[in-house]
Formats: C-alpha cells, structure tokens, sequence
C-alpha cells in the first residue's frame, strides 16, 4: 500500500511540475502579445502625430 501511495505522490508532483510549465509558457506569450500590440499601437499613433505636425 505504501508504494501506491509513493506511486501516486511521485505522479502528482510530476503533473504539477509540468502543470507550472504550461502557465509560465502561457504567461510569457500574453506578454509577449501583449507587449507586440502596444509597439504596433504606439507606431501608429507616432506616425499619425508625426504626420499631423507635418
């Protein structure tokens, strides 16, 4: 009994290591997006205020 229990602890920790893998890669690619809209945004108002100016 003690080594299904052993078993199943092993397999927990090993789904929540791989669990935390999956949210930390997620997380990097909202930023990521994140951080593409706000350049693509901020280029766009930039040239429209350049081109106003102009």
């Amino acid at each position: 009994m003690t080594d299904t229990s052993e078993a199943n602890k092993e397999r927990n920790c090993e789904i929540a290591r791989n669990e935390e893998a999956k949210q930390v890669t997620g997380s990097i690619r909202v930023s990521a997006t994140a951080v593409a809209v706000v350049v693509i945004i901020g280029g766009i108002l930039f040239t429209l205020g350049w081109l106003a100016l102009k």
